[in-house]
């Protein structure tokens, strides 16, 4: 996720970071939050949120598969492990894989293959967290 400076319409990335669904929803509803001065929008409001903000929370909202907590508790029990990197727990915590298949389906661009009894571990952390 990227979080950028706007000035005199010029753009620049003034810091990155991995977020998770559940983290990136807070993280837009505190943006949405913080454009409508806490005010619910209206149709005739000056106020109104833009249409990619909107189609982002909902999106978020329809994918996002569990709390931030539970993500943020997750994400750092997958990092842990040897095979997993920072990019790669993200997609596990926000795809929730239930089988080994959809596992594997994480893995398919990487550059080496997980045998049986990782992929068996992944998913059994996984299921602690459902």
């Amino acid at each position: 996720t990227l979080l950028l400076e706007v000035s005199m319409k010029v753009k620049k990335i003034i810091n990155e970071e991995m977020m998770t669904l559940p983290e990136l929803r807070e993280e837009l509803i505190s943006i949405r939050d913080q454009r409508a001065g806490g005010v619910e929008e209206t149709e005739g409001s000056v106020r109104t949120l833009s249409y990619e903000l909107r189609k982002s929370i909902d999106h978020a909202d329809t994918l996002g598969k569990c709390s931030v907590d539970t993500a943020k508790a997750l994400y750092e029990e997958l990092v842990a492990l040897e095979k997993i990197t920072p990019t790669i727990a993200a997609r596990i915590v926000n795809i929730m894989p239930a089988s080994r298949e959809e596992v594997r389906a994480i893995y398919a661009k990487e550059r080496f293959v997980l045998v049986t009894e990782d992929v068996d571990q992944i998913l059994d952390i996984i299921r602690k967290y459902e």
